[in-house]
């Protein structure tokens, strides 16, 4: 996949995990660093793999996941843009507990550990906003139990198409929501079968909240989806 070089250190400046950075601390990282293309259905690394550094997204799609006892995938998390992953086992100097795929041709920047280990041994700072990341992840991932565990999948299905939104709007919103991956795999990232899935969406449609056309789904009335309960 062809695409235009990128200079890796004000890619780093711009992310949160680095942004304040010094540019000689953003430097010694970026020359431990490298960006790599890959192209859709490319495995950055699979479950059970060593770890010797983390990714972040440039552009694309990057899809986390890991296959169950049964045979079905589980997806843990889509990531874009900005977004990072493999931070935790890095650190854990442990194996991936997920396997990492790009859904869509990407642009990522490699991060190696020793860039990493070196800056937390110069930099305290460093430490605090690396510490400040996971602890944000780890946040996420218990929004995503609770919600697992406390809400129905439509309130799921609802949540992540108003994701987005917010909830200062007040009046009758239009939105249109393009799903970033098939149905299957949003399904899988909601805990749902895609069966499942496709009752919520259509039943939604039928109630006249959403209008779906293939991966846009348009909302004309943001705040009668946010507040219907079925």
């Amino acid at each position: 996949m062809a695409s235009t070089p990128i200079r890796i250190q004000a890619f780093l400046a711009n992310i949160p995990l680095f942004r304040g950075l010094a540019a000689d601390e953003i430097d010694r990282i970026a020359e431990q660093s490298k960006s790599m293309h890959a192209d859709r259905g490319t495995i950055l690394f699979q479950r059970g793999q060593p770890s010797e550094g983390f990714y972040v997204v440039v552009f694309g799609q990057v899809k986390l996941s890991f296959i169950s006892k049964t045979g079905d995938e589980k997806v843990v998390d889509l990531l874009g843009a900005g977004q990072s992953f493999g931070e935790a086992v890095m650190f854990m100097e442990k194996e991936h507990v997920v396997t990492a795929q790009a859904l869509a041709d990407s642009m990522l920047v490699y991060v190696s550990k020793a860039a990493v280990f070196d800056e937390l041994e110069r930099d305290p700072r460093f430490a605090r906003r690396m510490l400040a990341g996971l602890s944000q992840r780890l946040h996420y991932l218990m929004e995503d139990l609770e919600g697992y565990s406390m809400h129905s999948g439509t309130q799921r299905v609802i949540g992540y198409l108003l994701r987005d939104e917010g909830d200062s709007s007040s009046g009758a919103v239009e939105l249109v929501v393009t799903l970033p991956a098939t149905k299957g795999v949003i399904a899988s990232r909601l805990n749902l079968t895609q069966e499942h899935f496709s009752r919520i969406l259509h039943e939604l449609v039928a109630r006249g909240l959403i209008e779906v056309r293939g991966r846009t789904i348009t909302i004309p009335d943001a705040q009668k989806l946010r507040v219907y309960e079925p």
